[in-house]
């Protein structure tokens, strides 16, 4: 099965070598998103809440150009750097999923790239995809 390396100027540029997004085989892997504003490049310097945010949108913009949307996301990954901030991010996160959330797994770690709070990652799964 091949694969196609999605990307969008909707959601920021890959820090490294890597993509903002995979598919194959009908799943698109979502890579770790931070809370980066693409339209200026810069991380969002707000509050947990506003963060999570700007990285949901950032996901759904990756969704978006692969033909996908937030209801296809089958799997997430949470990782926070503080199990404290849980209850917002959790709260924000249940903004995107109105029915029928996906699994997930959040994990505390001791790290993130660029000193960030919060990465989430995603998978998705969609019969046939339009890029």
């Amino acid at each position: 099965m091949p694969k196609e390396i999605i990307s969008t100027s909707e959601a920021p540029a890959a820090l490294g070598p890597y993509s903002q997004a995979t598919s194959a085989g009908g799943f698109i892997f979502v890579s770790g998103q931070v809370a980066i504003d693409p339209k200026a490049g810069k991380l969002i310097e707000g509050t947990i809440v506003e963060q999570t945010r700007q990285i949901m949108k950032n996901i759904g913009a990756i969704l978006e150009k692969a033909g996908a949307s937030y209801s296809d996301i089958v799997k997430c990954d949470i990782f926070v750097t503080d199990l404290g901030q849980f209850k917002a991010i959790n709260a924000v996160y249940a903004e995107f999923f109105e029915s029928e959330p996906p699994a997930r797994a959040t994990i505390e770690v001791s790290a993130l790239p660029l000193g960030v709070n919060v990465e989430i990652a995603a998978i998705a799964y969609v019969s046939s995809q339009v890029t």
